[in-house]
């Protein structure tokens, strides 16, 4: 599910299994409402995909249809819906330290990453200073809890990962991501560098998009995270996006092959990074 009007869709899927669900029980809508305790609007929220029902919802709805051996299936699915698209407000709730270790076990049992950045550079490609400027931000920003530190150390035990066989990694970057400093002078010099360092190994592709590349096929897209062939996470201005539908997980496969295709490798690669840090030391120059 790639969009809130995708959600909108996949409610309207779980409404169209209750009403067979109730109209196999041979009841009405109304029937069901007030068995239930309901206004009787609400059974028409629910089957035509306004509402998002509650677990509880979901139980009574069984109960009364005489299905309630299915009702562990339906709040599964419910919750699948609800999952896919999060608020920030909602996700940050549980603070950074939380929202960096509930990742951790799709990060361990993942063999192949591919990801697209607009905006940062990669979190595994992270230096703690440059992770440690980007959270602060967020802090400061959402009115978080201080968790910063605890945060960052997760994420740096996180990179453990890209030294263990049989992973491999791709990652796609705009030219502008090296030039954002987000962190002073000195410590975006050393996250470049450690960039060209981490770029190196073996299972570890590095594309950057040249700011002078011609998008006339390909614009620059959200910021996204491809986990094998299985999931993809997005993070937009508004909330945290998890898409799972085979056909929209591979939309974004082709549309990171296609940015894939615009950036340059190797040394070319290495060269704009090189560009960037030396932009870093040149009084009056825009880094």
């Amino acid at each position: 599910m790639t969009s809130p009007s995708n959600g909108r869709q996949a409610r309207a899927e779980l409404g169209k299994r209750l009403r067979e669900i109730r109209q196999n029980a041979g009841i009405t809508a109304r029937e069901l409402a007030a068995r239930a305790g309901w206004h009787e609007s609400k059974c028409s929220r629910i089957e035509n995909g306004r509402t998002l029902p509650s677990e509880s919802d979901l139980r009574i709805w069984a109960r009364h249809c005489g299905v309630a051996e299915e009702a562990a299936d339906l709040i599964a699915t419910a919750r699948t819906i609800e999952g896919a698209y999060l608020q920030w407000p909602r996700v940050e709730r549980q603070g950074l330290r939380r929202m960096q270790a509930s990742v951790q076990p799709l990060w361990e049992r993942t063999r192949h990453f591919r990801s697209y950045s607009s905006w940062l550079i990669p979190g595994l490609l992270q230096t703690p200073s440059y992770t440690g400027a980007v959270l602060d931000a967020v802090r400061d920003r959402k009115g978080l809890a201080d968790e910063v530190r605890d945060a960052v150390q997760l994420r740096m035990e996180r990179q453990r990962i890209l030294h263990l066989a049989p992973r491999r990694f791709a990652f796609v970057v705009e030219e502008s991501v090296l030039r954002h400093r987000v962190v002073d002078r000195q410590a975006m010099a050393e996250q470049l560098g450690h960039l060209m360092w981490i770029a190196k190994r073996p299972n570890l592709s590095l594309g950057v998009i040249p700011l002078d590349a011609d998008r006339t096929a390909m614009w620059p897209v959200e910021s996204f995270w491809l986990f094998d062939d299985a999931q993809v996470n997005v993070e937009l201005v508004a909330a945290y996006l998890t898409v799972t539908q085979p056909n929209e997980v591979a939309a974004y496969t082709r549309t990171f092959a296609a940015l894939a295709d615009l950036a340059v490798h190797g040394d070319a690669a290495r060269r704009l990074i090189e560009n960037a840090v030396e932009a870093l030391s040149v009084p009056g120059r825009a880094p």
